[in-house]
């Protein structure tokens, strides 16, 4: 039986325009969407999935335990616009941990080259 892939995540917080400027400065490239008379929201292509940005019920409160990992190509720079990022060195490579805008760690960035886990997807650390 082939493994079931990821096709979409969906962030939902109250603060929808600066939740997609975080990841706008991360490297996605966002668009606005509206589905008949549904919320207004951000969405972005990650790989063969899909990641949007969705307005939080009101009265609700972003999840703090939720937590992504990315593959990047430019940790240096990425790093540079984020000082308050936690940087960690390991076997696997450069790591960056993030907070987005709701103070939730839910981002998690590497650069792994050459990795043995990258022949089965990318190996997450806790912080």
């Amino acid at each position: 039986m082939p493994t079931p892939k990821l096709s979409l995540i969906v962030l939902k917080t109250c603060q929808v325009e600066l939740v997609a400027a975080f990841y706008s400065k991360l490297g996605f490239q966002f668009i606005q969407e509206q589905h008949g008379t549904g919320p207004i929201h951000y969405s972005t292509s990650l790989g063969e999935g899909v990641l949007e940005i969705y307005p939080l019920p009101s009265g609700k409160t972003a999840d703090s335990t939720t937590r992504l990992g990315f593959v990047v190509s430019n940790i240096a720079a990425i790093s540079e616009s984020f000082p308050e990022s936690l940087t960690r060195h390991a076997a696997t490579g450069l790591s960056l941990i993030l907070k987005d805008p709701d103070g939730v760690g839910r981002t998690y960035r590497s650069s792994i080259k050459n990795h043995p886990s990258k022949k089965g997807g990318c190996a997450m650390q806790p912080p």
